[in-house]
């Protein structure tokens, strides 16, 4: 059975659900890494993708976000040139109360009586103001951040802002 639209997740104004020790067959978060690219970088500047509404961003958009930004710097100014750190963590657990979609399905089940749900996957809650993705790059690479960040923007179902932050150098 295929995913259901992130718009079925999005908004929700239950608290997040998170004790995986009374949910058995939690699925594992798909995001492969959270730190890509040259964890060494002397970097002077942090462009920085902002949520600008309360939301939850399920694990999925969150891989596909990285994926979108992290091969688009890799293409334009290579592997040792940038930083790309994903801050949000998918913790909610997303459930899902299967219902039988063929004719006479009616006769055969109970309907939402106790309705618990079997957990489909997970999300990041995300505030208004909670940096999703961050990008470390020198002065001279501000714009292909901003792009990477955009493109990676239009994956998630949240409306975003980028910030660029300067990086007080420690001496």
């Amino acid at each position: 059975m295929p995913l259901r639209p992130a718009r079925c997740y999005t908004h929700q104004e239950k608290p997040p659900y998170t004790r995986k020790e009374y949910i058995h067959g939690v699925p594992p978060p798909k995001i492969v890494k959270y730190v890509m690219g040259n964890p060494h970088i002397d970097a002077d500047t942090v462009v920085v993708l902002m949520a600008l509404e309360k939301a939850a961003v399920r694990h999925n958009a969150l891989e596909a976000a990285r994926l979108m930004a992290s091969k688009y710097l890799s293409t334009t100014i290579g592997d040792q040139n940038f930083m790309l750190i994903i801050r949000t963590y998918p913790h909610h657990v997303i459930r899902e109360h299967k219902m039988m979609a063929f004719a006479g399905a009616d006769r055969l089940q109970e309907g939402m009586r106790l309705a618990f749900g079997k957990p489909v996957g997970t999300a990041a809650r995300v505030d208004m103001g909670t940096e999703i993705i961050e990008v470390r790059v020198k002065s001279n690479n501000i714009e292909h951040a901003k792009e990477a960040l955009r493109r990676a923007a239009s994956k998630l179902p949240v409306k975003t802002r980028i910030v660029i932050k300067k990086l007080a150098k420690a001496s």
